[in-house]
């Protein structure tokens, strides 16, 4: 079974996370924040994993270091249940389209992390959300997972659907990228022989 449990402590936040990737999409997330709740709630689904997320973070000052530091435990909760990441994928992407939102998501768990965030948010905050930190996000995941992610705004001008697009988008390239190649099970998809 691939899933691994992270407990993740600082004097910012405590984070205790369950993850399964081959789940069917049950998520039970509590990190403080609406918003973000919301937006790991579409990631868990549309990747058909089962995550649970409980956090408390210094809320008072923002939700940059809950949202980063639960980027970080994700990111390595991934990387630890994919072991040697025999068999997998290893590529995945999705063109997601959220109503006016259409965004591309591409994906390589290749063990080295980049990022290219070209995603343009009109509005600073949705609800109480700093709208900046989903590049933060994206960013901690990456680092953990040894994730290389693409994310490139086609079309938006809704600050909300854009976000909610990169997250489903997200889940699915990662949906893709995770699952099993049934016919390779055995292999590392890589000439090196690891990734």
């Amino acid at each position: 079974m691939r899933r691994k449990k992270i407990v993740r402590e600082t004097k910012e936040t405590r984070i205790t996370l369950a993850l399964e990737i081959d789940g069917t999409g049950a998520y039970e997330i509590k990190t403080g924040c609406g918003f973000l709740d919301h937006m790991l709630e579409l990631f868990t689904r549309h990747g058909r994993f089962d995550l649970a997320i409980e956090c408390e973070g210094d809320t008072q000052v923002d939700y940059h270091h809950t949202t980063e530091d639960i980027g970080i435990a994700l990111g390595a909760a991934f990387r630890d249940a994919l072991e040697d990441k025999r068999g997998i994928n290893r590529y995945g992407s999705m063109l997601l389209p959220m109503d006016e939102a259409l965004v591309l998501c591409a994906a390589d768990i290749s063990g080295r992390s980049c990022v290219s965030f070209d995603v343009r948010l009109p509005a600073p905050k949705v609800g109480d959300f700093d709208t900046e930190l989903v590049q933060e996000f994206i960013l901690a995941l990456s680092r953990e997972m040894g994730l290389t992610v693409h994310v490139k705004q086609i079309a938006g001008e809704n600050t909300h659907h854009i976000i909610e697009a990169v997250f489903k988008g997200l889940g699915r390239a990662l949906r893709t990228a995770c699952a099993i190649e049934e016919e390779y099970a055995d292999e590392i998809p890589s000439t090196k022989g690891v990734l």
